[in-house]
């Protein structure tokens, strides 16, 4: 059973005015119950080897998927299933999503991984699990080595062409034993391996038996920086919910890319909003100037998706990472606006000062972007550090912030998988 890729809309209609800046094709293929119903959806990037994503793709799959690609035609309400790798776990664009909606599947490490290196990653899965993520392992997660894994398994796919027909058994009574996860077998191809698990107890399949791959168009608008660069004015000075609906009614891209964010299933709403007030009450100011922060930096300049921008999200991120610890909640934030802002005279093309001049933020902000002094100096130095190579002001930054290397180096990681999902997303 074949699924017919042309029963789908491949988007919502564009605005009037509003012309495509970029398609991403998305495959998916139906997990489906005993009874051929769909259960849920596996997504893949299509533009991505399927033994080559990364953590980067992994994020920009998942954000194109959920924010921009018309998620009612792609998934409908059903679950949908993301392949990550480990660093993609700690990415920033899964606090844009509601966790009910996605299932992250997760790989297992490989031989040669030490007893210290998988438990690493147990705080991690807990993590995701307390925010409400489910986890899919493949059946590695039945070797002895990943014992401690077990608990954190929501879902485990069996893939049928990777183990012999007459081990099926005592892997699903293993996994039903010693898991409460639900089996899926996947890449089913006849009906004989659909009976022989079905007979097992299993109840969720994929696989070419079934449905054989589409793909679906997502298509992505992007706003002028200027018009961008407005609103965050507006939303720092913290104006009234007014003025700013007043910015997103002038600018149709802007407002478009506002309601189709948070209608998308992966924000988890249970009604459609429609109105820009309404949009920007439930969004808050907080998130509302992080999205459009973000949404600046990876809006195009002269039609070519800006490197610049992705450099300035990651030293965003990298900063707010590393402020954590040592910061207040507000100084954390402003920490981010450092860092985002810190190649903002690159991006809008004119001195850092005047760039300043037009946005409304804490002389601490100013003082770090402007005379490099000030609580947030030493991170933007380190941050700098990191990205340049910078041995001996990494060492010397590092160590007047108290902080180790490896901590450095886990949060640029990171801040490159967060980042690399908005800067795929328009490439």
């Amino acid at each position: 059973m074949t699924s017919d890729s042309s029963a789908y809309p491949t988007a919502p209609a564009l605005p009037a005015g509003v012309t495509d800046d970029s398609v991403s094709m998305i495959g998916r293929q139906a997990i489906l119950n005993e009874r051929r119903e769909v259960f849920g959806y596996e997504l893949f990037d299509r533009t991505t080897a399927v033994d080559a994503h990364t953590a980067a793709s992994d994020a920009a799959l998942l954000f194109n998927a959920l924010s921009y690609a018309g998620t009612e035609a792609l998934v409908g309400r059903k679950l949908v299933f993301v392949n990550c790798t480990h660093e993609s776990l700690v990415g920033g664009h899964l606090e844009l999503i509601h966790p009910d909606k996605v299932v992250l599947e997760v790989p297992t490490l490989g031989d040669d991984a030490t007893p210290e290196e998988i438990a690493a990653l147990i705080p991690v899965f807990q993590s995701l699990r307390q925010r409400g993520f489910r986890l899919a392992f493949d059946q590695n997660l039945l070797r002895r080595a990943y014992v401690h894994w077990l608990p954190m398994a929501s879902f485990i796919k069996l893939d049928m062409l990777s183990f012999p027909v007459e081990s099926a058994e005592a892997l699903v009574k293993f996994a039903q034993t010693h898991t409460t996860a639900q089996i899926v077998a996947e890449k089913v191809e006849t009906q004989e391996q659909f009976d022989l698990m079905h007979s097992l107890g299993v109840r969720l399949f994929q696989g070419f038996w079934f449905a054989r791959p589409d793909v679906v168009s997502a298509k992505t608008v992007r706003p002028s920086q200027g018009t961008i660069l407005q609103l965050l004015n507006l939303v720092r000075s913290q104006s009234s919910t007014a003025e700013i609906e007043e910015v997103l009614k002038k600018d149709p891209t802007l407002s478009f890319n506002l309601l189709r964010f948070i209608n998308s299933s992966g924000f988890g709403l249970s009604c459609e909003i429609t109105s820009f007030r309404h949009a920007v009450m439930i969004l808050g100011l907080k998130k509302l100037f992080r999205w459009a922060a973000l949404l600046m930096t990876t809006s195009r300049a002269g039609g070519t998706a800006p490197a610049v921008g992705q450099t300035a999200v990651v030293r965003g991120r990298l900063m707010e990472l590393l402020a954590a610890e040592m910061l207040s909640t507000e100084e954390v934030d402003n920490a981010f606006v450092v860092g985002v802002f810190s190649l903002l005279d690159v991006m809008l093309g004119i001195p850092m000062d005047k760039a300043l001049s037009s946005i409304a933020l804490p002389q601490t902000v100013q003082d770090a972007l402007l005379h490099k002094t000030g609580v947030y100096a030493p991170f933007l130095e380190l941050v700098l550090a990191c990205e340049n190579g910078d041995d001996e002001v990494f060492a010397r930054t590092s160590e007047a912030l108290h902080l180790s290397n490896h901590q450095v180096n886990w949060a640029h990681l990171q801040a490159l998988a967060w980042a690399d999902n908005l800067a795929d997303d328009v490439g």
